[in-house]
């Protein structure tokens, strides 16, 4: 490890976009610093350079532009979770940010460190999923927009290139009848997710789904929608026996991505009652 690290803060994307395309092999990116500051410190960072983008002006804010949703991604994610207008046009974000770690790292944390270091448990990435969002990236070569489904080419794998930085995430706003977003950890408190979902649909007069988007966070190397299952419970009633099988469909579907493993004992059960819990609202006893 590499303690002498230089440090250099940006005034503009221009400027950071030019110094990465002479060191960005040898930068790394920090924002919040959440997770840089942990890799620091246990030796894990070996490049020669820090780049600071947290102040810049074009990474910010939280704004509708026409018909996309736009989150900057150094928008920490206690304005994720103060923000009317992602409680209004993407609810499940929002509370995704209710239960990230503690109040410290909420203040400091970004969407884009959360996104970028594509940790297999970050939070923030299923919501992202459900509303088919894009991340922004801006290098070099201009800019570019990937979907948020082939960020992670595996886990801690990002596609980001070295001379780019994640700019934002476009998101699509979707008016549902209900969205959430749930997760299992080891603790209540300051828990890693060991297991996240993210939903949202829309019910007819009668109940039946007429729109469902469910994203698994966290139990899979990269984030996924859970078609399957979709697909099964589209234009039903979401009654309790339905969601059962539904569950199972979603186990199924896990296993099938991950493999048997000695923790599917545990998992397989444990994502069955995560999907129950998070559509019981919604359920039909008729």
């Amino acid at each position: 490890m590499n303690r002498d690290c230089t440090y250099h803060r940006p005034s503009t994307l221009a400027e950071a976009v030019d110094y990465l395309a002479t060191k960005g092999g040898e930068t790394t990116i920090i924002a919040g610093g959440t997770d840089v500051m942990v890799d620091l410190r246990a030796g894990k960072l070996e490049r020669r350079n820090l780049l600071d983008v947290s102040r810049l002006d074009e990474l910010r804010g939280i704004r509708l532009e026409g018909e996309k949703l736009v989150v900057g991604a150094a928008v920490t994610l206690a304005e994720i979770h103060r923000s009317p207008l992602l409680a209004n046009h993407a609810p499940a974000l929002q509370k995704c940010a209710r239960n990230f770690a503690s109040a410290q790292i909420r203040n400091k944390a970004t969407i884009g460190g959360n996104v970028g270091h594509c940790s297999p448990c970050g939070d923030t990435i299923p919501p992202l999923v459900i509303h088919q969002a894009e991340m922004v990236c801006t290098g070099s070569s201009g800019q570019r927009r990937l979907p948020i489904t082939e960020v992670a080419t595996g886990a801690y794998r990002c596609q980001i290139a070295r001379d780019e930085i994640i700019t934002a995430f476009v998101l699509e706003p979707v008016g549902a009848d209900f969205a959430d977003f749930q997760k299992i950890g080891r603790r209540q408190a300051l828990a890693i997710s060991r297991m996240s979902m993210a939903a949202m649909l829309n019910q007819d007069q009668e109940g039946r789904i007429t729109m469902l988007r469910l994203a698994l966070g966290a139990c899979t190397p990269t984030p996924c929608r859970l078609r399957l299952v979709e697909e099964f419970l589209l234009g039903k009633k979401p009654q309790p026996a339905l969601l059962m099988q539904a569950g199972e469909l979603l186990a199924e579907q896990m296993i099938a991505i991950t493999g048997r493993r000695s923790s599917i004992i545990y998992k397989e059960p444990a994502v069955q009652g995560l999907f129950r819990r998070i559509l019981s609202p919604v359920a039909c006893h008729d």
